[in-house]
């Protein structure tokens, strides 16, 4: 004989909704509007120019950017000036390197001898920064991560734009990861 039989069997559906209802209210988790971070008052947030010491120079303004938009199409707060913000997000980018990922072994013969030479066919792009929130008024730094990284692949040929463009590509994928990281980061902070 089964515990919940007959006119009882119509209880199970509603036993475990309101079973879900009492873990959600019980472990402190909240509902909340979209686009307000959680525990935190955000009037307005400055995204200055991503800083780097990398010898790789030339993609900041594409990676702030893809920051900013992040937040500008999510967030319910204004993205403003660096002097008119309550909060303030810095980023510094300080190591940006590419690998081999995928390379052939070639066999040719020169001169009578036989030599061996790779050629890559794409590389290994991996980006570390450190980026911080913090108050503007009071200085409080809000959330801190030293070592924030993400890395993807990119094709490479023989034809140096085309090379350039697809590491450009994956600067851009990496941006969109990291950005969407630290928009979680500061709204979903429980």
């Amino acid at each position: 004989m089964h515990i919940f039989s007959g006119p009882y069997k119509a209880i199970l559906p509603v036993l475990g909704v309101l079973s879900f209802l009492v873990f959600v209210g019980g472990c402190g988790y909240h509902f909340r509007p979209t686009g307000k971070p959680v525990g935190l008052q955000i009037e307005s947030l400055a995204i200055p120019l991503m800083e780097s010491t990398s010898s790789s120079l030339g993609f900041e303004g594409d990676f702030t950017r893809i920051i900013r938009e992040e937040f500008a199409s999510h967030a319910k707060f204004p993205l403003v000036s660096k002097d008119k913000a309550s909060t303030v997000l810095i980023g510094k980018v300080y190591d940006i390197k590419t690998d081999p990922y995928t390379y052939e072994l070639t066999e040719t013969t020169v001169r009578g001898e036989k030599t061996h030479y790779s050629t890559t066919s794409a590389r290994w792009l991996q980006i570390r920064l450190d980026v911080k929130l913090v108050d503007r008024n009071t200085g409080k730094v809000i959330w801190h991560d030293k070592k924030m990284q993400e890395k993807t692949t990119f094709a490479v040929g023989t034809d140096p734009l085309t090379n350039r463009y697809n590491e450009k590509q994956a600067v851009r994928e990496i941006a969109r990861t990291l950005a969407e990281r630290i928009y979680l980061k500061t709204m979903e902070r429980f």
